[in-house]
C-alpha cells in the first residue's frame, strides 16, 4: 500500500511541476493559452499573476517531494501538502473551472486516502 501511495504522491507532485511550467513559462505561448483557454491579450495582461500562481504550485510540488524524500517519516508532510492540494483543487473547481476537480483535487484525494491507509 505504501508503494501505491508514494506513486500517487509523486504523480501529484509531477502534475504541480507541470502546472508551474505552464503558468510561469508557457502562459503566453499557444500551449499555455490552450491549456487555460486564454486569449493572447488576456494571457499577456495576466502573465505576472500566472507566474505567482505557478510559484505556489511549485511550493506544493516541493512539499510533496520533501515528504517522499523523508521516507518512512514523511507521512505527516505528505498528508499536509496533499491536504493543501485538495483544498486548492476544490477552491479552483468552485471558482475557476470544474476540470480542476479532476486534474488536481481527485488525485490529491486518492493520495490522501492511500497515504492514510499505508
Amino acid at each position: 500500500m505504501n508503494t501505491a501511495a508514494n506513486i500517487v504522491v509523486a504523480l501529484v507532485a509531477l502534475i504541480h511541476v507541470y502546472i508551474l511550467v505552464l503558468e510561469m513559462f508557457l502562459w503566453t505561448t499557444p500551449k499555455g493559452r490552450k491549456a487555460f483557454g486564454l486569449t493572447p491579450e488576456f494571457a499577456e495582461a495576466s502573465k505576472v499573476l500566472a507566474a505567482n500562481q505557478g510559484l505556489y504550485n511549485g511550493f506544493l510540488a516541493a512539499g510533496l517531494i520533501w515528504g517522499l524524500v523523508l521516507g518512512a517519516t514523511g507521512g505527516p508532510v505528505k498528508l499536509f501538502f496533499l491536504g493543501c492540494v485538495l483544498v486548492a483543487g476544490l477552491y479552483g473547481a468552485a471558482t475557476a473551472s470544474r476540470k480542476i476537480l479532476v486534474i488536481q483535487a481527485l488525485p490529491a484525494a486518492i493520495g490522501l486516502a492511500l497515504t492514510l491507509a499505508a
